[in-house]
């Protein structure tokens, strides 16, 4: 008997959502869906962009919260501060940092980029809402940009890239604010612009960048700059939690005859969408059987529409939950379908599970066809396990951190810096006395000031500064210049070790340890 079922294809796709068969650009137009994780992932961006924002203004203790001033070689993390003199402990954090990402990814997946990353936030939270304010829903967006330029095109693209300019602007200036700190942005904006060229040249070199980003790269910064997508391949594993489509349960997918109470009437799911079926039509069935579909595994293709089976001869088929609506190809914003499997452009924003879960609603059926879950747990229905994979990432981070608290805990508040001045060796003074010239550099890393005076380990010698420094102002570098004096009769060889002692009050900060240089007489060598 002759089969009638179309033969499924055998080939993944070759090519990005987002690129046509010729290589060119392919816009997309993801679909509005507002379920419950949307408004979840609403709630927390609103949140984090509140934090963003107000996080370079935040002061605590006349100190600013965060400032990252690379000019300076000044960054202050949570109102602590950090110098260039600390780079051991920026190295030790970073690895840290890079270390519990690989551990959250190989157990959450890509959720950060989804839920948390400024670019989807910025993109699906702000510009995309501005997009469908001025220019409607996906349907109408498509229309417009497949039409002519007309009078009402052109009012509309001209609105919507004058706000995406200036919201452009706003992100600019709020990142420029990180950068240099608030006293010098509030300067740098209300002052006469003819003497800040360089700062208002940055302000629109940002803006040009975020505007660029937002408007025309959008996806093409998740699947293409960004390479915490290309790491999926080696964080992620069988065990690890993605948002999943449950191929053991919706295949073989298909639309089905009789379903009733499906979107906005009492018609049956039609091959255009949830909810566009006509009232009363019979919409022919789409079956692709186990046999054609590589289970185990999550399928790697899209099943194209298949022929119906004949009235007369045909057989109720089994079918799985999935009606092959579409919906979670639609609402997707980097234009993929989730139920080819785990897939580099996923970015775990979870638009699927609250498209697929409404449509599970309507048909009486559980939700969660499209969850988070592990492959290995829609496929043997087991819950993810503690693994060892987990465990030495676990074991990794945990001495990462308790290096880093370590190294943090015993940071001393003052860090001095002694150096020979170059050039010098030793100077003969007054009463019988040599002495060597120093430079000194002391920075306090507390948020109070720090008085300051110096003890030398040597009894006898004693030391002398061009410009007395009394004191350390908080958070601010202090160098100065110094002699250390010995007597000539004193000096048994051509460097003597010296141990510099800097206090504040009878709390010793820190040891430095230099060396004097001086003549050593010739009686003094036969003796050596």
């Amino acid at each position: 008997m002759e089969s009638n079922v179309a033969t499924a294809p055998t080939t993944f796709r070759d090519r990005v959502p987002n690129a046509d068969a010729n290589g060119g650009r392919r816009w997309l137009y993801p679909r509005l869906v507002a379920g419950r994780l949307y408004r979840w992932r609403t709630g927390l961006a609103w949140v984090l962009l509140a934090a963003l924002f107000a996080g370079p203004f935040v002061w605590v203790d006349g100190h600013p919260l965060f400032l990252f001033n690379v000019l300076e070689r000044r960054f202050i993390f949570f109102g602590v501060t950090f110098w260039p003199q600390d780079f051991h402990l920026v190295a030790i954090g970073l690895l840290t940092f890079i270390t519990f990402v690989a551990l959250f990814t190989v157990v959450y997946g890509r959720v950060w980029c989804g839920w948390a990353c400024p670019q989807t936030i910025f993109m699906e939270m702000i510009f995309r809402r501005v997009e469908r304010l001025i220019e409607g829903d996906h349907n109408a967006r498509r229309r417009l940009d497949a039409g002519p330029w007309t009078t009402e095109k052109v009012v509309k693209k001209t609105a919507k890239h004058s706000v995406f300019f200036l919201l452009s602007f706003v992100i600019s200036n709020t990142f420029l604010a990180y950068l240099i700190g608030r006293d010098q942005w509030l300067t740098l904006v209300t002052d006469d612009p003819a003497r800040h060229l360089g700062g208002l040249a940055a302000i629109l070199v940002f803006t040009g960048v975020f505007y660029l980003v937002f408007a025309r790269l959008r996806e093409i910064v998740c699947t293409t700059i960004c390479p915490y997508g290309r790491l999926q391949g080696v964080l992620l594993d069988k065990n690890s939690l993605i948002v999943a489509y449950d191929y053991v349960r919706g295949e073989p997918r298909g639309k089905r005859q009789g379903v009733r109470g499906v979107g906005q009437g009492a018609g049956v799911l039609c091959a255009r969408g949830v909810g566009q079926g006509a009232r009363g039509k019979t919409c022919e069935v789409n079956l692709v059987p186990h046999a054609l579909s590589p289970l185990p595994h999550a399928p790697r293709f899209t099943p194209q529409t298949l022929r119906p089976l004949p009235p007369a001869r045909s057989t109720p088929a089994p079918h799985g939950d999935c009606v092959d609506c579409k919906l979670c190809v639609q609402v997707c914003p980097m234009g993929i379908d989730i139920r080819n499997g785990s897939q580099l452009e996923c970015i775990n924003c979870t638009a699927c599970m609250d498209a697929c879960d409404d449509v599970m609603i309507k048909l009486n059926r559980p939700r969660g066809l499209i969850r988070i879950d592990s492959l290995a747990g829609i496929e043997h229905r087991q819950p993810v396990r503690f693994n060892g994979r987990m465990a030495a990432y676990s074991a990794v981070l945990a001495g990462l951190v308790g290096v880093l608290v370590f190294l943090l805990v015993s940071r001393a508040a003052v860090e001095v810096t002694v150096l020979r001045a170059p050039g010098q060796l030793f100077q003969r003074e007054a009463n019988h006395q040599v002495s060597n010239l120093y430079l000194i550099e002391l920075v306090n890393k507390t948020n109070q000031t720090q008085p300051i005076r110096f003890r030398l380990s040597h009894p006898e010698a004693t030391i002398r500064f061009v410009q007395p420094i009394r004191e350390v102002p908080a958070n601010e570098l202090t160098k100065g210049t110094f002699f250390i004096l010995l007597p000539e009769k004193t000096i048994r060889q051509n460097s003597t070790p010296i141990e510099l002692e800097v206090l504040s009050g009878d709390e010793v900060l820190d040891n430095v340890k230099t060396s004097f240089l001086g003549p050593v007489s010739m009686s003094e060598r036969v003796n050596e």
